[in-house]
């Protein structure tokens, strides 16, 4: 298959020293392009800034902020099969980023923020893509519910939530504990364990919606 993955954060501008950002390491997205060409797929990478190296053997594009991401999507999703969408897309971007840098002031610094173009949503609406679809739901709390209402409003096929609570996995960290949901009502519990099984466990899991497609 050729599955398009998307990973890491995204960086919003504030000024060109200063920008809004997340706690993602990129390191479940990386994974996930790791395992797929290891196991023979055609992968295109859509990373945000991350402190890793490039997976060997798949097409890496590296992005800076949610609209160069949603471009580099909408760009390449008439060829993809399959998206993982994993990436911790920012939800706002400061409405106007400072051409020079922001000085500081005795006041409070009131930053206005608009939301960013959710490219989760737009695969399944604007973008009309017809192939499967992977959600990721990083939640706190009401993990399972709140992925459930995440993958039945964009359309997913499998949707992967995980808990980033917890320190001892998600963000940062080289392990990872997740449930995998299926649109066909299909629930996987993936226990604590190493990102790169836990990304052998997802594409797995795509492998039952990948043969109902096909049917």
């Amino acid at each position: 298959m050729r599955i398009l993955i998307t990973a890491g954060p995204t960086r919003e501008a504030i000024d060109p020293v200063r920008y809004i950002s997340n706690r993602s390491s990129g390191k479940m997205g990386y994974a996930l392009a790791e395992q797929a060409h290891a196991r023979g797929h055609e992968v295109l990478l859509v990373s945000g800034p991350v402190s890793l190296a490039a997976p060997e053997g798949c097409r890496t594009v590296p992005v800076e902020s949610a609209a160069e991401m949603y471009d580099v999507v909408a760009q390449n999703i008439g060829r993809i099969d399959a998206a993982l969408m994993s990436a911790a897309v920012a939800d706002y971007t400061p409405a106007h980023a400072a051409a020079g840098k922001i000085k500081k002031t005795n006041g409070h610094l009131v930053l206005e923020l608009g939301k960013t173009r959710d490219i989760l949503a737009a695969m399944r609406g604007e973008l009309n893509f017809k192939g499967l679809l992977v959600g990721f739901a990083a939640e706190t709390e009401n993990l399972r519910a709140n992925a459930l209402e995440k993958m039945r409003r964009k359309g997913c096929d499998l949707i992967v939530a995980n808990d980033v609570s917890r320190s001892d996995i998600g963000f940062d960290s080289d392990y990872n504990e997740a449930i995998i949901l299926g649109a066909d009502g299909s629930e996987q519990v993936i226990s604590r364990q190493l990102k790169q099984a836990v990304a052998g466990a997802i594409l797995d899991a795509m492998k039952g919606p990948v043969l109902k497609r096909q049917s």
